[in-house]
């Protein structure tokens, strides 16, 4: 379902002014992967199936809202003064801090912003893109000036060591923007968006423990309610079901894009899909016609860190200079629930910053007020 026409007018549009990346120090290696978890696989066999060689963890002391308060705070330092202070944070995570309350409003607190409106968005690997027509949305219509969209992962507090089919893939980070509004001939411009979802296949990729239908605790109310096993805390995935999925939903969402943007596959000279799969980004260029020399990504070093993968690979190519300001870009990603998601935009001018975790400071605690 592709975005509706903006309140501002035609030629108004979200632009990406900030950039700004974490990534926590750890560098594991598909070697050690094998060997923590005893898996049954090799290097060569993860390499050659995922084109993943190396991934970056986050220890224990550092939390999904280290990540996210680090990436954002480098986004903001990436757009400077020219850029209104962000009045709106949007987080895109499966990985809180807590199930309750959201993570965005500590975040936004951590980094001084005050009373904005702050929440967490849960799309899983689409959940940047979810996030980014989100904010272009409110902020074309005038309901924020400067949003921030910030998507951050900790997957290795939810993967399984031992399952030989998610172990290997998954990484920590965090990756910001800043946006602002400006005209849709400059670079950074988001241009059009495509979006959707398919809950019948809501089992494809799932964590099943921990909402209110499987609680975590197992707590025992009476009604029935199980305890639940240390697979059902685990991120768990239906590899084979997931990469046709993704193939046809990435496709056909990044076709209605481009065809709403007046495109043409061969015109695109960046394109970045969601890092989840080496094979599955090749399959997805291929069928749309992308060349290999405009493809994009950071999976070798960093694998799939989820909703983070999107922006992660955007910096990543824009701290080497991949593209030139301006150049015709094509975001796509899919995760679960199922959902999916596209957009297109002239490729960002902004310095991208990147920032080592935050540690959380101690809160404050607010004052107790007596009731009446």
């Amino acid at each position: 379902m592709t975005s509706p026409s903006s309140a501002a007018g035609d030629r108004a549009r979200a632009v990406i002014a900030g950039i700004g990346s974490c990534l926590p120090p750890l560098v594991v290696t598909n070697t050690q992967v094998i060997a923590r978890g005893n898996l049954d696989t090799t290097d060569a066999w993860i390499t050659g199936r995922t084109g993943i060689h190396r991934r970056r963890l986050a220890g224990p002391a550092i939390s999904t809202g280290d990540l996210a308060t680090a990436a954002a705070r480098a986004a903001i330092d990436s757009a400077g003064s020219a850029v209104p202070r962000p009045d709106l944070l949007l987080l895109a995570t499966t990985t809180p801090d807590r199930p309750c309350p959201a993570t965005a409003p500590e975040v936004a607190h951590r980094l001084g912003l005050g009373t904005v409106p702050a929440f967490d968005l849960a799309a899983v690997c689409s959940g940047f893109l979810y996030g980014l027509v989100t904010a272009s949305a409110l902020l074309r219509s005038g309901t924020c000036r400067a949003p921030l969209v910030v998507a951050a992962e900790k997957y290795s507090t939810i993967v399984d060591p031992f399952d030989r089919d998610t172990a290997p893939l998954f990484g920590d980070a965090a990756a910001a923007v800043a946006l602002r509004l400006g005209d849709a001939d400059e670079p950074g411009a988001v241009l059009e968006t495509d979006w959707g979802s398919d809950g019948g296949g809501s089992d494809l990729i799932t964590v099943a423990a921990g909402g209110s239908r499987l609680p975590a605790t197992g707590i025992d109310t009476g009604i029935g309610i199980g305890t639940p096993g240390h697979g059902d805390r685990c991120f768990r995935m239906r590899g084979r079901q997931v990469y046709a999925h993704a193939v046809r939903r990435m496709t056909s969402s990044s076709e209605a894009v481009l065809a709403t943007t007046g495109w043409r596959p061969e015109e695109v000279r960046a394109f970045i899909g969601h890092q989840a799969n080496q094979r599955i980004l090749d399959a997805v260029a291929d069928r749309l016609g992308v060349p290999p020399r405009h493809r994009l990504g950071n999976i070798r070093d960093v694998g799939n860190t989820a909703g983070a993968s999107v922006p992660l690979a955007l910096a990543d190519a824009a701290a080497r200079h991949a593209c030139a300001p301006g150049a015709r870009t094509l975001l796509t990603a899919f995760g679960g629930g199922l959902t999916w998601a596209s957009a297109t935009l002239l490729w960002p001018d902004a310095p991208v910053r990147t920032a080592a975790p935050e540690p959380r400071p101690p809160l404050h605690d607010h004052q107790e007020v007596s009731p009446p």
